[in-house]
């Protein structure tokens, strides 16, 4: 079995990644496809992620590709979490990812309150209303004006593929976003088109080649499927995925067979520092991180608002703190780090 230095890992993970000064991109589309999508949970974390990864980025130039050229779109889908994808992965991630997804999203309209048959009701209303436009929230209530609870009908039908989550009226920060039937917003996208098996090999194949080398855990972990059906994916996938073991960490790994330039990886040419928001991508990729941080220092990361990286490796954690007319970034060493700058 290829055996595989850490450092030749970091290497090739951080161009896979956008993180190096040589492979920043003005092309925001193709950094979101190779970096697995952008973690959306929190509303400022995608355009922090682009910031750190595009050259010159704008916040205008996120919004526009979502919201006016629609070439990105914002679905939950792996871990029941939201994320901003390509839009030739929605109909993937959205079918490998359905069943959890709206399972989910029903548990928590019910307790909502509201029966099946109200929500039904309420969501045909809905769809009505949204024929050929975007409405918010609160537009929806007004013409509505029902006593059941919309923003998880909203929720549930987003999930359930009947609509989309689009613009937010009040800005990059906000999460009161404008709904659109998923139709009108994509009419060339079938969510349905592969079928549940074929769309889970698919995804498997996908972060594998934006993560890889990753364990059977990881993938389990970052799609939120079980290891039977990982394991038959990978299984169908065959030689298209390669056995390779990280020198110094027990357990195999899995690296796609295209990645075999990886061992010719070479370092960046500069010293590489990213401050890295929360929930960013490239760390929530993995279920185990010892490679990214040494055991000792992982509760001083924990649930922080974001972490920076020196050489792909967690030196510290950093949170913002302040006002919004002046936020000031704060770090908290964990070890020694010589000539390191700190942007405000």
């Amino acid at each position: 079995m290829t055996e595989i230095k850490l450092t030749l890992v970091y290497n090739s993970l951080l161009r896979k990644q956008h993180l190096t000064d040589d492979s920043k991109t003005c092309d925001i589309v193709q950094i979101v496809e190779d970096v697995g999508g952008l973690h959306s949970t929190i509303p400022k974390t995608p355009y922090l992620s682009l910031f750190s990864r595009a050259n010159n980025f704008t916040k205008k130039q996120l919004d526009e590709e979502l919201y006016e050229k629609r070439s990105l779109g914002k679905i939950r889908c792996v871990r029941k979490t939201v994320y901003v994808l390509p839009k030739g992965m929605l109909s993937i991630a959205y079918s490998a990812t359905k069943a959890t997804v709206e399972l989910a999203s029903e548990h928590y309209s019910r307790y909502l309150g509201g029966t099946k048959k109200e929500y039904t009701k309420l969501s045909q209303r809905i769809l009505l209303l949204l024929k050929g436009r975007g409405m918010t929230t609160k537009e929806l209530k007004n013409e509505l004006t029902t006593d059941l609870n919309v923003s998880g009908a909203l929720n549930l039908m987003c999930d359930q593929g009947l609509l989309i989550r689009g613009n937010p009226r009040s800005g990059w920060k906000s999460s009161l976003h404008t709904y659109y039937l998923f139709s009108d917003y994509f009419p060339d996208v079938n969510l349905n088109a592969p079928s549940k098996d074929h769309a889970v090999e698919l995804l498997v194949r996908y972060y594998v080649g934006s993560f890889g080398p990753v364990t059977e855990k990881d993938i389990s972990w970052w799609t939120g499927l079980n290891k039977t059906a990982i394991q038959g994916a990978l299984k169908k996938l065959g030689k298209h995925i390669v056995p390779v073991n990280i020198v110094g960490f027990k357990g195999g790994f899995l690296l796609l067979q295209s990645d075999a330039s990886l061992k010719r990886s070479a370092p960046p040419k500069s010293r590489v520092v990213n401050l890295l928001p929360a929930l960013d991508s490239y760390l929530m990729g993995y279920k185990e991180r010892e490679r990214f941080l040494s055991p000792q220092h992982r509760d001083k990361v924990f649930d922080v608002q974001a972490t920076p990286l020196q050489q792909s490796c967690l030196t510290e954690k950093w949170w913002a703190s302040g006002t919004s007319q002046q936020t000031k970034s704060r770090l908290s060493n964990f070890f020694f780090l010589s000539k390191l700058k700190t942007a405000h």
